[in-house]
């Protein structure tokens, strides 16, 4: 079947038309669909991110606490020797001042998730070290490293939430 030249430039403005009228609405669903899948992704990741935060808030506000009653262990008992020699003062001292920084790390974590968390997880990548040096303990190192990459982990879904509602 031909076309002449007229029916060819009237049949290019009917597709372009059709084309113009359906092309935005697809495009409109495609862009509603990805801020909903966005919106719902960004829900998710704020309560995972509440979750770890009373995880890496309350656990070193605890342990930290803790250090002044003794009545979860004696927390004396996971220091190094070697770092206690070198101590100028006694092992027990020393475990409060660690739980003072403890309670403070677990405050920072609640007023803010991304440096808390990160200052926490290199606390527990510290004391795994030295819990590895005095090869005492490695179960509890071992722990305390899976427990460093959460606070990781925390710090990281916090910048990507502060990101996403700053946009």
């Amino acid at each position: 079947m031909e076309y002449s030249d007229e029916e060819r430039v009237t049949n290019i403005f009917k597709i372009n038309i059709v084309t113009l009228y359906y092309l935005p609405l697809s495009n409109m669903y495609s862009l509603t669909k990805k801020y909903t899948i966005m919106e719902n992704s960004s829900a998710g990741l704020s309560q995972i991110q509440t979750i770890l935060k009373f995880t890496y808030g309350l656990v070193p506000i605890v342990a930290g606490a803790d250090k002044f009653t003794n009545l979860l262990t004696n927390w004396s008992d996971y220091l190094n020797p070697a770092v206690a020699a070198m101590l100028p003062f006694s092992a027990a001292t020393f475990m409060l001042i660690v739980g003072v920084i403890e309670i403070i790390a677990g405050l920072l974590v609640f007023i803010d998730a991304q440096k808390g968390a990160y200052l926490v997880s290199a606390w527990l990548v510290l004391i795994a070290l030295t819990l590895i040096s005095s090869g005492k303990y490695l179960d509890v190192a071992v722990r305390d490293i899976v427990m460093a990459i959460g606070a990781y982990s925390l710090a990281e879904i916090s910048k990507i939430v502060k990101t996403r509602k700053h946009q």
